[in-house]
């Protein structure tokens, strides 16, 4: 669903107005309503939307600004959602166009990405222009498509690491050489694109688990997040993510890699699942067992899950 005319809808503070006064005509005019064009409306439309939901008790949703989508098991049960955030957003005062009000479908673009069975994919059309692209022979080209296939780099495990012969032809520095290399890593991606897998939806709830498995290897760090329910089986992938070493992160020993991975994972996916869900962390070490942290909730928890973790792997070695 989407809403009409949503930075109108949010009357901006009186003290605000001389900021965005301009001269028409010889006189002198004002907003009295959030501007379009202004770099901070989007921003302001977009917590002011979403507090509205909080407050009003809004089922689970996704909100990007005035797009928002919810989901469920049957038809019945989405048109009960849509309905009771429409209600929500009408009583906060904002206004809802009925031509953009869709579903209940099983299958729905949102913010340009197929969502299907409650997860959202890499759509069709974006898997076959990334499959139809030839070799770049200029950094403009490597840019323009790892610009393309970066969008999509959470479905991608490992995605930092398979893209680094690209990314090193790109740099000012370096002369462009398009060898061996930056063709295998460019036709290895193409096919990491072709068979990406779903992602999500974020879940909320007392029998919903988050699971963080993180890894440090020689290319660098990787995380990916994982979520279950009860009797669900297997555990739905949220995202991947992953990074090379900077400065001196290199020289660290095996133990600190870990430890910087786990940490790192878990900073990175509390912006996913929010600072205040239950945690279940683990770290894979190549010439370990994954060594798993006590469960906690919340930001304190988190470092002490951290802490746990390396005291694990200092007992194990």
């Amino acid at each position: 669903m989407d809403i009409a005319n949503e930075f109108f809808s949010i009357p901006s503070a009186a003290e605000c107005r001389p900021q965005f006064a301009f001269t028409w005509r010889g006189v002198q005019y004002t907003w009295n309503r959030l501007p379009q064009g202004w770099k901070h409306s989007p921003t302001i439309c977009h917590g002011l939307i979403q507090t509205a939901l909080e407050k009003g008790g809004a089922p689970e949703h996704l909100q990007y600004i005035d797009d928002i989508i919810v989901w469920g098991n049957k038809a019945e049960e989405v048109f009960k959602k849509g309905k009771r955030v429409i209600q929500i957003l009408l009583k906060a005062g904002f206004a809802i166009k009925k031509s953009k009000v869709k579903g209940p479908a099983q299958e729905i673009q949102f913010l340009g990405i197929k969502w299907q069975d409650g997860r959202h994919h890499v759509p069709m059309d974006v898997v076959n222009k990334i499959a139809a692209m030839s070799p770049p022979a200029k950094k403009k080209e490597t840019q323009a498509f790892l610009g393309l296939v970066g969008f999509w780099r959470m479905h991608i495990p490992g995605y930092s690491q398979l893209v680094r012969p690209l990314y090193r032809v790109t740099r000012k520095k370096n002369y462009f050489e398009y060898g061996l290399e930056q063709q295998q890593a460019f036709e290895h991606i193409k096919q990491e694109i072709a068979r990406a897998v779903a992602l999500g939806p974020v879940r909320t709830g007392p029998a919903v688990q988050n699971v963080l498995y993180t890894a440090a290897g020689e290319p660098g760090l990787t995380w990916n997040l994982w979520q279950k329910t009860s009797g669900e089986t297997p555990c739905r992938p949220l995202g991947f993510w992953g990074r090379g070493y900077g400065g001196s992160e290199a020289h660290y020993t095996p133990t600190e890699k870990e430890n910087l991975a786990d940490n790192e994972g878990i900073r990175a996916t509390s912006e996913v699942v929010g600072n205040h869900r239950k945690w279940k962390a683990a770290v894979w070490s190549p010439t370990r067992q994954v060594v798993e942290a006590t469960e906690g909730e919340g930001k304190s928890s988190q470092f002490a899950e951290v802490k746990a973790t390396q005291l694990a792997l200092e007992i194990a070695e």
